[in-house]
């Protein structure tokens, strides 16, 4: 399964919401300037995030977007079913050979495992972690 950019923005749209979680409501212009991304494609994922109830709108001159639900709620799982549909490597039906069939569902069983399983919190925890063992020095 080859998650395409919908997939990857829209964790990146969700990862920077639950960075700011309390702090109020953050642009989708704010988003799409820290990570180099086209405000206009972000905006058309945002709209099926906010009908699955994912993200709150904060509509006003200090207006953004918001989780409807604490960051250790939300798995990486939930956002990718929204922006790519269901999770499945590979399409196959009950006339295929049984043992393909079968690793063909413990390879997807695999990855719905890791997705649901993840956390933007995690997510969130971990690209913490990165930062702060990335030492720079200087002579």
């Amino acid at each position: 399964m080859k998650i395409s950019t919908k997939g990857r923005y829209g964790l990146t749209i969700m990862m920077e919401l639950a960075a700011k979680y309390g702090e109020g409501p953050t642009s989708l212009k704010s988003i799409a300037e820290k990570n180099q991304l086209s405000e206009h494609y972000l905006e058309q994922l945002i709209a099926p995030l906010r009908n699955a109830g994912l993200v709150k709108s904060i509509r006003g001159a200090y207006g953004g977007y918001i989780l409807s639900r604490e960051a250790s709620e939300i798995t990486a799982g939930d956002v990718i079913r929204v922006l790519e549909g269901p999770i499945s490597p590979v399409d196959f039906t009950e006339e295929d050979d049984p043992a393909k069939r079968n690793l063909w569902l413990r390879i997807r069983d695999g990855i719905a495992n890791v997705l649901d399983s993840t956390t933007l919190a995690d997510l969130i925890s971990y690209q913490e972690k990165e930062k702060s063992e990335n030492y720079m020095f200087y002579i």
